[in-house]
């Protein structure tokens, strides 16, 4: 069976409602963090996160101990609110499939 997507100007692509890309996959998910724009500030605060935790290991190797406490829960509350963005976002789209944030169905 060979999947060919519809790309025809009558295919209606609505991904505010529906971040699935029927026309490129045959995967349920595939390229949602790309389509699904609301996942962008969950992934933002993510990578800051990483990032002040970098700058937080250099200011405690160099011994900036306040730098270091301050740069420390800087990095966890990035990681934490990112993190608890993406997983809303996620259980909204599930949601919109009527099925639960903790159902497993592969890919």
């Amino acid at each position: 069976m060979t999947y060919q997507p519809d790309n025809g100007p009558s295919r209606d692509l609505n991904s505010e409602h529906h971040p699935q890309d029927d026309a490129h996959t045959m995967r349920n998910h595939a390229g949602e963090a790309i389509t699904d724009s609301r996942n962008w500030p969950g992934y933002i605060l993510i990578a800051a996160g990483i990032a002040v935790l970098g700058l937080t290991l250099v200011a405690a190797g160099y011994g900036f101990e306040g730098w270091a406490l301050i740069g420390g829960i800087a990095c966890v509350l990035c990681l934490v609110l990112g993190t608890g963005l993406v997983l809303l976002e996620r259980r909204r789209v599930k949601a919109l499939e009527g099925k639960d944030l903790t159902d497993q169905e592969g890919h």
